[in-house]
């Protein structure tokens, strides 16, 4: 077949007898009908062969790409005509492949067609499958027309519907529609996908004091920095004002998520150059995970903002994974609110003193002052939980208020060489008359400016540095002792530490806890903060020191001062004064002769597995190593056992001590921080094959087994090796 149409000389088919029939003389030949129609740009032709290979092209459409006859004739119908990118107008549409395969018929079929000058263009086909006689497939016979114009203003309109104008990030609107269509496409094949939800900590602080523009251009560059790190491993999306997204298909490994988790912290949290001017800022992010926490995009995404604001109530700038608790975790949290209020109203918040004591001489230098609340209903309260609840609204403007006055009058009763040291929450720092407050409290006490420390975290350099300063400068003018807490845990920045303002800096229990452990780097780490301190003339805290050994460390790695349990627990005034009264000012060092793995104390009910029995204990207390259960009798030292922390998390473990009704286990498989001082399991079993009833298992069909299902169908096959005891325990 010819490459162009053969068209007859226009005149000869012009003078054609005129006449009054519809003979042959007064049709025109079809190929001059079909010449006129390339001409008038109203549609170009093609047909392939029975092996779907171009066969022939018209002379406009091979004008129209620049290219030669010879070039594409015998080349496969989908080399010479492209799907169209899924965001064009042909998002939707089945592949070209696909149709040609079924001996589909094209209709509006928009392809891409690269053309010999380098540019691409953009063709709707429409064409027929033909048959001949025998029924036999001949090829595709088929029409094109140039739509490249169009499709671009349609593609562009597409592109800006779902990307975010600002940071040229996917936008709420396609970041929605991609975890729906992830997820559907997941469920069918059992396949698992992460998502994290981050928001900037301080952000309005940058944009009320450099203004929009400025708070513009740090989006811009929050933008970039999340890209280069999540890279081809998920896709990054703005939802709007300071909020982020991160999607991540066939990640569920909590161990891996986390790592990543914090690198986006870290990262964040580093200064930013905007107009010649520094701001720092920080980020939270909250990790949910299909199908664990949730199989529809709603109820992922719920999921994920949940631990988003439990990561920033912990206390911000850190991670935090979903749990079922979670979901209890707002009303629990605005009831605490209305409890600390009137708590506050009553003054039934007190202060504890617990000792910083040089390690050479065991002498106290300093006590810190640590709220303390003892809730009639509640008990104590932890100030983990109530002081991220004060931080929320103002309430924690009066409660450093009240700390800082009662912290002062308190030690004017101790002996003059002992100083003081107060916790400012960022909040309190920066609001407008801080340094008033101080100077009130130390009038109203009669203390010593001197005597005084004020130890503030790294997230007030969250911000206008600018603003941090000149408050810094107010303070060191009124006499009172700089302290920098929780160093290298926060928005770590050594340049805001050249300004010489602190006088101390703590050395976070982080880099204390487990620092002898073999192969642990956190000795260089100590090692580095001290020298760093001393060659600016700064004193050091080792915080957490609750072993021996660790004391050792630091006392040989040259921490001047340590405060933890191997020195004291915090001690009320009364208690303060009675040593005092005694002429007593030493704490002598008392805790165990080495570091055991930090666990947390738990009064939880979970389940054991042995053999084909399920038992119900409970779990005592809990580390990265092992746990301690009770409830159980009868159980000998070596007995493997499969404990069940809920959720999917199955910790294959043996007895490695036992007593009457309780059981020390050892962990075949290390636990991992969860972000919020609590441990996990790096996986879980996915609820396709083993989950546990509670996990939302309504989308996942045919195939979901709920361990509580397993458990009723494997009771008492056989004759239990361990006696169940009653179970007690608070909450049970």
């Amino acid at each position: 077949m010819a490459l162009g149409f053969r068209r007859p000389a226009r005149d000869s088919a012009r003078a054609a007898p005129e006449g009054n029939g519809a003979g042959p003389a007064n049709r025109p030949e079809r190929s001059v009908v079909l010449g006129d129609v390339e001409e008038l740009g109203i549609g170009m032709f093609w047909a392939t062969d029975a092996e779907d290979r171009l066969s022939f092209l018209s002379q406009r459409a091979l004008a129209d790409l620049g290219a030669e006859r010879d070039t594409l004739i015998g080349t496969p119908l989908t080399r010479v005509f492209l799907d169209a990118d899924e965001e064009g107008t042909a998002s939707g549409q089945r592949s070209l492949a696909f149709k040609l395969k079924a001996r589909s018929k094209l209709d509006e079929q928009v392809v891409a067609v690269p053309s010999a000058r380098g540019s691409t263009r953009w063709w709707r086909l429409n064409g027929r499958a033909l048959i001949d006689a025998k029924g036999k497939f001949q090829g595709y016979r088929g029409s094109a027309v140039d739509i490249s114009a169009q499709y671009a203003y349609e593609t562009q309109v597409a592109r800006q519907s779902q990307v975010d104008e600002l940071t040229g990030l996917a936008n709420r609107r396609k970041l929605g529609e991609r975890l729906s269509a992830i997820l559907a496409a997941f469920r069918a094949t059992k396949r698992s996908c992460a998502l994290m939800m981050l928001d900037l900590d301080r952000f309005k602080q940058v944009n009320d004091t450099m203004g929009h523009p400025a708070g513009d251009e740090l989006l811009k560059q929050v933008a970039q920095r999340l890209s280069s790190i999540v890279k081809d491993a998920g896709e990054v999306g703005r939802l709007g004002g300071d909020e982020f997204q991160v999607l991540l298909p066939d990640m569920d490994d909590r161990g891996t998520l986390g790592e990543l988790a914090n690198r986006i912290v870290q990262s964040i949290s580093q200064p930013y150059q905007i107009n010649g001017r520094r701001a720092i800022i920080g980020t939270s992010v909250g990790i949910a995970i299909a199908p664990y926490d949730g199989v529809e995009a709603e109820e992922l995404t719920r999921a994920a903002d949940m631990a988003l604001y439990s990561a920033k109530e912990t206390r911000g700038g850190t991670f935090c994974f979903f749990t079922s608790e979670l979901r209890d975790a707002a009303s629990k949290t605005a009831m605490l609110g209305d409890r600390l209020r009137d708590a506050v109203d009553k003054d039934e918040l007190k202060l504890a003193y617990q000792p910083l004591v040089d390690p050479e001489t065991n002498e106290v230098k300093c006590f810190e002052a640590l709220l303390r609340w003892h809730d009639e209903e509640a008990g104590d309260i932890s100030p983990a939980h109530f002081i991220p609840i004060a931080e929320n609204d103002d309430l924690i403007i009066r409660i450093g208020e009240m700390a800082l006055k009662q912290a002062c009058t308190d030690a004017l009763a101790w002996p003059e060489t002992i100083r003081v040291a107060v916790n400012v929450s960022a909040k309190q720092f920066v609001r407008p008359g801080f340094r008033k407050a101080v100077a009130n409290a130390l009038h109203a006490s009669g203390l010593p400016a001197g005597r005084l420390e004020l130890e503030i975290t790294e997230s007030v350099f969250v911000g206008d540095l600018e603003t941090v300063d000149a408050i810094f400068r107010d303070l060191k003018k009124l006499g009172v002792r700089l302290a920098l807490d929780d160093f290298g845990t926060g928005y770590s920045s050594l340049g805001y530490l050249k300004h010489g303002h602190f006088d101390k800096i703590k050395i976070d229990q982080s880099f204390v806890r487990g620092c002898t452990e073999n192969g642990d780097i956190n000795p260089a780490i100590i090692t580095a903060i001290v020298a760093l301190a001393k060659a600016l003339g700064m004193e050091t805290v080792a915080e957490g020191v609750e072993a021996m050994d660790e004391l050792q460390l630091v006392r040989e790695r040259g921490a001047d001062l340590v405060q933890g349990y191997i020195f004291s627990r915090p001690m009320l005034q009364e208690q303060v004064l009675e040593k005092f009264a005694e002429h007593d000012a030493e704490f002598r060092p008392s805790g165990p002769p080495r570091h055991r793995s930090e666990r947390i104390t738990i009064f939880r009910k979970v389940g054991l597995i042995h053999e084909d029995h399920y038992y119900d204990v409970i779990l005592r207390n809990l580390s990265k190593t092992g746990a301690r259960i009770n409830g159980l009798a009868g159980v000998p030292v070596g007995t493997e056992v499969v404990l069940d922390l809920g959720h999917g998390q199955l910790v294959v473990s043996k007895v490695a001590n036992a007593s009457e009704n309780s059981q020390g286990l050892q962990f075949e498989t290390h636990l991992i921080s969860d972000g919020s001082g609590g441990f996990m399991t790096r996986h879980r079993i996915s609820p396709y094959s083993l989950a546990e009833a509670g996990i939302p298992l309504a989308a996942l069909g045919a195939g979901a087994f709920p361990l509580a299902a397993w458990r009723e169908a494997n009771k008492n096959k056989t004759v239990p090796k361990f006696v169940q005891l009653e179970l007690s325990a608070p909450g049970l």
